[in-house]
């Protein structure tokens, strides 16, 4: 007998559910957010037996043997990147990976959805929102606890005697090309090259890791695959946690033109309507107006000043830190209460004055003149997609700050910028 379309979806959903239910369960490792009396994970100078401080579970030492809610200025931070892809995240992401005291990890719920939901694109199902967002909050709960193990569930083929070769952009992240996560480096190797870390430090020791991992004072993590803000509410208000975000934003025409050109195959058809001036019929759509929706709700959430978000919510345009980097990424520091030191001042001035290297070129690279690449999007997309763009992303151009043109001309003329000055200030 035949089974009806429907069925086959609902099949489908319940196996996923299952399969994720089945990483839950049978992880090898019980999921700590802080295994060890660390100063740098818990309050210093509390007790362990602080009688205000209620156990969470029976006998045994861990996490709730150490009172996880005395503030100051030692406790571990967590930062959070929240973008999407070709906003800006990877430069970024690695204004944060420069600082000494930082343990960044590139993107790991990657790995979440390569496993999860394989063929997933723009999805809006609500079971595969649910599944794949509660994975990716236990992944990113656990990868704060520097339990990288966990994140061992998803990666493929699994790691044997923990041990892998298929971290995603694992040479993007400088603590897992250093000691003791890599001996191929030394301390004096400052710049290693993505591609570098990867040839010479072979695969990667998920013990060592969690190793190099503890031995900073601070974790941050990007991540592209979580739509919005309010999605991680229920991490943000784990008080075992201390998590900032960072949300990124940057303008969708901007955005829709890097994808375009990146990734050609999905987005041949906005190629074809570019050089022929007329639309496919068969466009896919969500391809833009996903972005906009997602931009639009989450920074209405974050601009409305929930109580949840209260000092630790930050909204930065791609823009306003592309065209004076340093000024801005002087204001991220300042929001994370971090110093920013000289590695990461060094790394702006390499990064944003342009270069003729290949790494330049590459589509994940960061080296770049930052200020002229902010608009480039301009002189790549036609008319006619700008303004559709425009119309379908009207609410959330006004609300960001991004102004409409009106002509080709006026389109052309980089004299001329779309980026209203509008100040976001930090929820605190």
């Amino acid at each position: 007998m035949q089974c009806s379309w429907k069925s086959v979806i609902l099949l489908a959903l319940a196996s996923i559910a299952i399969q994720y239910t089945a990483i839950r369960t049978l992880t090898s490792k019980p999921f700590q957010l802080c295994p060890l009396p660390n100063p740098q994970n818990c309050g210093l100078g509390a007790q362990e037996t602080d009688p205000s401080f209620e156990r969470g579970t029976a006998g045994g030492a861990g996490c709730d043997d150490y009172p996880y809610f005395s503030i100051n200025t030692t406790r571990k931070l967590h930062i959070l990147v929240l973008a999407t892809t070709r906003s800006g995240s990877s430069f970024v992401g690695q204004l944060l990976n420069q600082h000494q005291e930082i343990f960044y990890l590139f993107e790991p719920l990657y790995h979440v959805y390569a496993t999860l939901v394989p063929r997933q694109s723009h999805t809006r199902n609500p079971t595969d929102r649910r599944v794949t967002l509660g994975a990716s909050r236990d992944l990113l709960r656990s990868l704060y606890g520097c339990d990288l193990y966990f994140l061992e569930n998803y990666i493929k083929p699994t790691p044997t005697n923990h041990t892998t070769d298929k971290l995603f952009r694992r040479g993007a992240s400088r603590a897992l090309c250093q000691q003791p996560a890599c001996d191929a480096f030394g301390p004096g190797d400052v710049n290693v090259e993505e591609g570098d870390c990867v040839k010479k430090c072979s695969t990667l020791n998920m013990t060592l890791a969690t190793e190099a991992c503890h031995e900073k004072k601070h974790v941050a993590i990007k991540v592209v695959r979580v739509p919005e803000i309010g999605d991680l509410r229920a991490l943000v208000e784990d008080p075992r946690l201390n998590i900032k975000v960072i949300q990124l934003v940057r303008d969708p025409r901007g955005i829709l033109s890097s994808r375009i050109e990146t990734f050609r195959d999905p987005y041949r058809l906005w190629r074809i309507w570019r050089a022929t001036g007329r639309r496919p019929y068969n466009l896919d759509l969500n391809q833009l107006t996903v972005i906009c929706d997602d931009f639009f709700g989450s920074v209405s959430t974050g601009l409305s000043h929930p109580h949840w978000l209260k000092g630790k919510y930050m909204l930065v345009r791609y823009e306003d830190l592309a065209r004076n980097p340093l000024l801005k990424t002087q204001e991220i520091y300042y929001f994370l209460g971090l110093h920013m030191d000289k590695n990461v001042k060094h790394w702006i001035r390499a990064n944003t004055r342009g270069s003729n290297e290949p790494s330049a070129k590459h589509k994940f690279g960061t080296v770049r003149d930052s200020a002229a690449n902010a608009e480039s999007w301009r002189l790549k997309l036609s008319y006619d997609i700008v303004e559709f763009t425009q119309t379908m992303c009207q609410k959330v151009l006004k609300q960001l700050g991004y102004k409409a043109v009106k002509s080709v001309e006026e389109l052309k003329n980089l004299s001329f910028s779309l980026v209203q000055d509008k100040t976001f200030v930090p929820f605190l």
